[in-house]
């Protein structure tokens, strides 16, 4: 099949590889751009790199947070000048803080709940549509709690300090009080939007990410020809590693480049002489996942909407 030219741009955008490497990936791949990223990583031709850098979706993130209680949603636009209009921030605000009250991760939940200024979330939403002119949808949303201790939340390239492109909250359970526990939650929050975990530990990473993963390990491993012993102990160890640097708690602390999180939280509790866990967190970055050409994004938020 011809492989078009914007193929190989995403191609290489996505992997950093030749622009050859990528054409010829294609070419194998009858111009599967996933499947031929896969296949430049088992040559060594890329390095894996994140979904949020293949993001298109518009709009604004927002974060609420009451004492023990958090909750980070995603609402899209089809364009930036709309993120930007003063009617959809102020629904994006009020949305969130309805989400925050309702302690549920189910959009349709909050999309049936009572909007502050009459009717429900939905009818107002499908109001902006038609008084601005765009598609929009509220496409996600989480909630994280505590019994006790505190949520902390950060917001990267804010709009205002509750809204913006990425949004963290950090869920800190402890008996220690808000100036132990809050400095800690703003820097584990900050290495979070840097670090992008993909889950708390090890336990929590998704199946077909490690099995992908695995996959990619075995086929690299069994080139360099060594015996099927030796090459089941490299596959395990390059699964150990995409482990420990994808799970939060086992990251390097970015903020020192050398302690896993985990002993940044046990030694912050032994200072503070009180226990601190570290039980979840949110990392929402606007347009996560949304892999679609930009010309596409007005379908994926109407299916969204239910427009």
């Amino acid at each position: 099949m011809a492989i078009t030219a914007a193929a190989v741009k995403e191609l290489r955008e996505r992997t950093g590889a030749g622009m050859m490497d990528c054409k010829k990936a294609l070419n194998e791949t009858n111009g599967d751009v996933e499947a031929a990223v896969d296949l430049l990583r088992t040559k060594g031709l890329a390095a894996a790199q994140k979904k949020s850098s293949r993001t298109a979706a518009e709009g604004l993130v927002g974060v609420a947070v009451e004492g023990t209680k958090g909750v980070a949603v995603e609402v899209n636009s089809e364009t930036d000048f709309v993120a930007k209009n003063e009617q959809f921030q102020e629904f994006v605000s009020n949305v969130t803080n309805v989400a925050l009250g309702l302690g549920s991760d189910d959009v349709e939940v909050l999309a049936a709940a009572d909007y502050p200024t009459g009717g429900t979330v939905q009818e107002t939403l499908t109001n902006n549509i038609a008084t601005i002119g765009e598609n929009q949808a509220v496409r996600r949303m989480k909630t994280v709690a505590v019994s006790s201790g505190l949520i902390v939340p950060y917001m990267h390239n804010a709009v205002t300090p509750t809204m913006g492109k990425i949004g963290v909250l950090v869920a800190l359970e402890s008996t220690a009080g808000a100036d132990v526990l809050e400095p800690l939650g703003k820097q584990i929050a900050m290495h979070i939007a840097a670090a992008f975990p993909q889950a708390l530990n090890a336990d929590g990473l998704d199946q077909d990410m490690l099995d992908r993963e695995r996959a990619i390990a075995t086929e690299k491993a069994a080139e360099s020809g060594k015996p099927e012993n030796i090459v089941e102990k490299m596959v395990d160890g390059a699964m150990a590693k995409f482990a420990k640097e994808n799970a939060l708690l086992s990251q390097i602390f970015v903020m020192d480049n050398k302690t896993p999180i985990a002993q940044v939280v046990e030694q912050a509790g032994k200072d503070a002489g009180a226990e601190i866990k570290l039980t979840d967190y949110v990392r929402f970055q606007l347009g996560e996942g949304i892999e679609k050409k930009e010309e596409d994004f007005a379908a994926e938020v109407a299916a969204v909407a239910g427009a």
